[in-house]
């Protein structure tokens, strides 16, 4: 396990799409604990495997607000939105654009399909920051960054 160096933007991965993981194994593995090592070593919500310079459907959130401590880091490997409901918009920043921060609208709630490491298909749902965290770092593996939906930039103070 590692701490990897983030991309930030103006790099070119960032807006490339990312391919699907044909067969979960070690090196899948490998970075999955690596993006957990590296959220958790910058204090984030979420990470994409391309903001590692990975062009895999790749990702990790951490949900602090789970019940279950075991539920409080998810896994993504090749997930998919499949229902979205509502609107809200709030402030929201990215871990590739240190120090900016803008005023974006997304689903309130959204139902991801995704899967485990064993090969297992699971469907999450979010609410709030959850939906807005899944939302985001599924926009990187589409090679869209939080920037293009900024509705209004705001100063970090």
């Amino acid at each position: 396990m590692a701490i990897r160096t983030i991309v930030k933007d103006g790099d070119d991965v960032l807006l490339k799409r990312s391919k699907p993981v044909q067969v979960p194994n070690d090196k899948v593995f490998e970075l999955l604990d690596d993006l957990k090592d590296t959220l958790r070593h910058v204090n984030g919500v979420g990470l994409a495997a391309v903001q590692v310079g990975v062009l895999r459907r790749v990702a990790v959130i951490f949900n602090d607000e789970a019940r279950n401590p075991k539920d409080r880091v998810i896994e993504l490997i090749n997930p998919e939105i499949i229902s979205r409901d509502g609107e809200q918009t709030e402030l929201e920043g990215c871990l590739s654009f240190p120090g900016k921060y803008g005023e974006v609208t997304r689903s309130t709630t959204v139902k991801v399909k995704s899967f485990t490491r064993d090969g297992r298909q699971v469907t999450y749902e979010g609410e709030g920051l959850m939906a807005r965290a899944f939302c985001h770092e599924i926009d990187h593996m589409d090679g869209i960054v939080f920037g293009q939906h900024v509705k209004k930039w705001v100063d970090a103070q």
